[in-house]
């Protein structure tokens, strides 16, 4: 099967969950809208693909999606300076703007994860598409995945990582410390990372809205030996909490954010 050229591709984000563990934030807005620095997470999500040349998305909606139409509607307003006339003639007067193709569907306010990709299928183009959650950054080298996907001709291909522990680690010998790791990596082995690569036909896994995509499909995929993993020993963080949001934020207020790939 020819694959598609990568520029062709089409990132299916995943956006309408409840974030109901951030709900500090989340009773006023949709997760994928709480921001980092001053732009949103599903930004930061978006230029991590689009720096690769990967620019037309397809957004999952549900929990108050017409707060992320919005935001989409008006982003490159935002994002520039303009100048508006009395006649409401806009110019804009920068080059802020994103070259990005944005698909705005809904998929119900309760539908699962795996519902929400089958409902999103019939917009997609290509027979292969990348997909995400819109609440986890990542340096991730989208090139290298994608390579990794066409090479192993996998069916759906998975990116795996490995979590920094939320504790210190200690190595001890009697009472005695002999050596702190303030950061270590989770000895609970390889995770799901998100940063899917999956094929159209993955339709005949997904089943009705109530069910998640984390269930019995990639079980389901890993049983027939469909499912690869592309092992990310890189930066990775979501942010399921309020302690995850202030992670991210402080990175990226400090100027050291690792995802930050693109210029």
């Amino acid at each position: 099967m020819m694959k598609t050229p990568m520029h062709q591709m089409e990132t299916v984000i995943l956006a309408g969950g409840l974030g109901s563990r951030i709900s500090e934030e989340s009773r006023s807005k949709p997760k994928p809208l709480i921001e980092i620095g001053d732009k949103p997470i599903i930004w930061h999500i978006m230029k991590t693909y689009s720096h690769f040349g990967v620019k037309k998305f397809v957004i999952c909606l549900g929990y108050k999606g017409h707060l992320i139409k919005d935001f989409f509607a008006n982003l490159n307003f935002h994002l520039s300076d303009v100048q508006i006339s009395s006649s409401g003639q806009v110019v804009f007067l920068n080059n802020n703007i994103e070259d990005w193709t944005v698909k705005l569907i809904e998929t119900g306010q309760q539908t699962q994860t795996g519902g929400r990709i089958r409902k999103v299928l019939d917009h997609l183009e290509n027979p292969e598409f990348f997909l995400t959650y819109g609440d986890g950054l990542a340096d991730i080298d989208i090139t290298k995945l994608y390579k990794f996907h066409q090479e192993t001709g996998a069916f759906c291909t998975v990116t795996a990582t490995r979590p920094v522990a939320r504790f210190g680690a200690l190595d001890i010998e009697g009472d005695e410390v002999k050596m702190f790791i303030e950061k270590p990596l989770s000895d609970g082995g390889w995770i799901n990372g998100g940063f899917f690569v999956i094929n159209k036909k993955i339709e005949k896994y997904l089943g009705a809205d109530d069910m998640p995509f984390e269930n019995f499909p990639l079980k389901t995929l890993a049983e027939k030996r469909l499912l690869k993993a592309y092992k990310h020993e890189g930066f990775w963080q979501p942010m399921d909490t309020m302690r995850e949001h202030k992670i991210l934020q402080d990175l990226w207020e400090n100027g050291a954010a690792p995802w930050k790939i693109w210029e």
